[in-house]
């Protein structure tokens, strides 16, 4: 027998049982092979969504005070997140209800405050902000500064990739002091120190971060490098502007051989223009004495003797 279409919200994201009968879909309908059953009460096609919030649409349709939260707004929201964190759903109820419980879930019962809960793509989730605040009892240091890196970053209009931030510091500083029992709160503030506009992945701002902790000068972000004419040319991940070094982080797509053609290019573009680059690369990030430190550090040295 052939299955009935779908009304077009449902084709596109998850949705409960309630929202299908009223919709006219019936009960035998609802059990086809077409449609999973990801919890109780919420079903979606079993097909691929557009994007993660779309799978979550039937949670927080269920009721109106279920939010998706903590690790699973973050990663809705694009935040980057470390590989170990774990795959479950987070939704969380404000404090005088109950605990959301549902297969594959993690239930919060928290302080949700005006402003603190978004509508994106028709599902209920935490602001931006209120994420990053969350998230400061799920991650170490390092890790919770690059989400907050992530949601401040900035290109002006000199970058060829201009970009405006998702929130400021200042909303993030601003929710975090209305929490002032909210657990992890002291990373929270450790946190909101280190965080600067300007880094583009996780790994420039640990390498910022390490920079600093041994003891050097932390290197500046959103540097542009300007020719002769007054022209934008080169974009470093880091610079000391006074010493006249740029650091370039090399990921994996840097093993390319076209991208390594530019890499070269952009090493001589930058000696032309009197600085010197200093490429890093993710072993030198690692261990109890990262080479990048070694690395900077002689630089600065034969740069400043010069």
């Amino acid at each position: 027998m052939r299955l009935s279409e779908l009304p077009g919200l449902f084709r596109t994201a998850s949705f409960t049982t309630s929202e299908a009968t009223a919709a006219g879909l019936s009960r035998s309908r609802l059990r086809a092979k077409d449609l999973a059953a990801p919890s109780r009460g919420i079903r979606a096609p079993d097909s691929e969504l557009p994007g993660l919030l779309e799978s979550l649409r039937g949670y927080t349709a269920s009721d109106d005070q279920t939010v998706v939260s903590e690790i699973t707004a973050a990663k809705a929201g694009g935040i980057p997140l470390p590989g170990w964190v774990d795959d479950r759903i987070h939704l969380s109820r404000t404090r005088g209800g109950t605990h959301p419980r549902r297969r594959g879930t993690v239930g919060h019962r928290t302080l949700l405050l005006p402003g603190e809960v978004i509508m994106v793509n028709g599902v209920r989730i935490t602001s931006p902000a209120r994420t990053w605040l969350d998230l400061s009892h799920h991650l170490p240091l390092y890790d919770l500064v690059a989400a907050g890196d992530y949601l401040v970053n900035r290109h002006g209009p000199d970058h060829p990739f201009p970009r405006e931030p998702i929130c400021t510091l200042d909303e993030l500083r601003a929710v975090t002091m209305k929490h002032p029992k909210k657990k992890g709160k002291v990373q929270a503030l450790s946190a909101l120190d280190l965080i600067r506009p300007g880094a583009d992945s996780p790994q420039e701002t640990k390498m910022r971060l390490l920079l600093r902790d041994h003891g050097l000068p932390e290197p500046e972000l959103n540097v542009v490098l300007f020719d002769d004419g007054g022209f934008p040319v080169l974009w470093p991940d880091a610079a000391y502007r006074s010493y006249r070094i740029s650091l370039q982080y090399d990921g994996g797509v840097h093993g390319d051989e076209l991208q390594y053609q530019k890499d070269i290019d952009r090493g001589a573009r930058t000696a032309r223009l009197g600085w010197t680059e200093v490429r890093i690369s993710a072993k030198d990030l690692k261990g109890m004495r990262p080479p990048v430190v070694a690395k900077v550090r002689e630089a600065l040295r034969r740069t400043g003797e010069r």
